[in-house]
């Protein structure tokens, strides 16, 4: 197939229908590791193909893990290996897929042997120092390679041992989840303790849920600071279904947002493990109306006004806001999210910079940005190699002529039919 350097959005009326997106790329990845640990065969239901856990399956196999994918199906039969590495030995390339290798850099210190996890160049200026500090905090050999604590990561692995670890919060959640995953398989029990703020949190409760649903036991501490994981409760094989992706869900409730349409996502309840699913409630605050069911929830745009937000809890979903922020009467500040210039691209700095290609004025701030909708118009997009910056910038189109978006195949990494979809769904995408 040939890959596509850019794609024309057409802008349209207000647009009134339902999608499903494919399955959660967080909860596939998630599933997929503790399937892995797990003793027996897991069934997973709702997998997603993307680039992210294409390399995720292909990452458990050089470890010696049988993982059974059918894209078209959209399941996978994991063989896990109740909690012993098989491999001695791996060279894993993660391309540039955060929750892999940060998952896998703490699995791998179950095993023994010497492992390596690296990744594209944007890949090693993501930091992992945070993690290594806390594996070497239990005297696990670890190393990350490139400048400023980022990958490659080489361990030098002798199992886990348990004890008490010390963890940054404010870069990534990934970092604490990665910790969760391996820790029912440490030697003894483990505490794991945030130090400073966490962002993302409810990342950690849907780590929290998927560990649980397997048959692990962790304990948190009131303050929401300190968990301590059993290592007498294992994974056990089980049939998971996967959660349609919330964030890419927040792209069509945008999308009703700024055509003043209707959109219903199917799948998604406010239940939804997934936090994002709380972006219905800024466009709430913004001036649509939300329609909330146990499995699908309806947003109908309305006559939209600028708010103050902090979105630290929701932060894959800023890039999208931004898009409708555009539209909106009076400035949108978005706060919280300083750790978003360490994701795929910087996503204050290089948002900022596309939204003024639009014609926006925009002011960063450390921690987030202020958009100020002005008179827009239409540009080449650079995406930057960032799913999210194609997606979102996307929307922008439905409203305003001449919209190209260089590059849109990046939104292979968690979302392929992405443009495709929008297409069935608005009829504005054109090749």
């Amino acid at each position: 197939m040939t890959r596509r350097e850019s794609i024309d959005i057409i802008p349209c009326g207000p647009i009134v229908g339902s999608i499903r997106p494919p399955g959660s790329k967080s909860l596939t990845n998630r599933a997929l590791v503790c399937a892995a640990l797990a003793s027996g065969e897991s069934h997973l239901d709702g997998v997603l193909d993307s680039e992210d856990t294409r390399v995720m399956i292909d990452s458990l196999g050089r470890l010696g893990i049988s993982v059974a994918h059918d894209p078209l199906a959209r399941t996978a039969i994991v063989r896990g290996c109740s909690g012993s590495i098989p491999a001695t030995s791996a060279d894993l390339h993660v391309a540039n897929s955060g929750t892999t290798i940060r998952f896998l850099a703490a699995m791998v210190a179950l095993g023994h042997g010497r492992f390596v996890l690296d990744g594209v160049e944007r890949m090693r200026q993501r930091p992992i120092g945070d993690l290594i500090e806390a594996l070497r905090q239990l005297s696990v050999s670890a190393e990350a390679l490139s400048p400023g604590g980022c990958p490659p990561v080489r361990i030098e692995a002798d199992g886990l041992p348990g004890g008490a670890t010390e963890v940054a919060g404010s870069v990534s959640s990934q970092f604490l989840s990665g910790l969760l995953l391996a820790a029912p398989y440490a030697s003894g029990p483990l505490t794991i303790r945030v130090v400073g703020s966490l962002v993302s949190r409810p990342y950690i409760e849907m780590t929290l849920a998927v560990m649980r649903r397997f048959g692990a036991e962790v304990a948190v501490a009131p303050s929401g600071d300190s968990f301590v994981v059993s290592n007498t409760r294992h994974y056990v094989g089980r049939s998971e279904s996967i959660e349609p992706d919330a964030s890419a869900a927040s792209y069509f409730w945008g999308a009703a947002a700024i055509t003043g349409g209707r959109v219903t996502v199917e799948g998604l309840g406010p239940s939804a493990l997934q936090g994002d699913v709380r972006f219905v409630d800024v466009l709430e605050r913004m001036g649509c109306t939300v329609e909330r069911h146990d499995d699908r929830i309806t947003v109908v745009g309305g006559k939209l006004t600028g708010i103050d937000v902090d979105m630290n809890a929701i932060s894959d979903t800023v890039q999208t806001l931004a898009a409708v922020a555009l539209f909106a009467d009076g400035p949108t500040r978005v706060r919280g999210v300083a750790h978003n210039r360490h994701k795929e691209t910087d996503r204050i700095g290089d948002l900022a910079t596309e939204l003024r290609r639009l014609g926006a004025e925009v002011e960063e701030h450390e921690d987030g940005l202020t958009i100020m909708p002005r008179p827009l118009r239409g540009a080449a997009l650079r995406t930057y190699g960032d799913h999210r910056m194609a997606m979102s910038l996307a929307l922008v189109g439905l409203r305003v002529a001449d919209v190209t978006i260089l590059d849109p195949e990046c939104t292979s990494k968690t979302y392929p039919e992405y443009f495709d979809d929008l297409e069935r769904l608005t009829g504005s995408a054109r090749a």
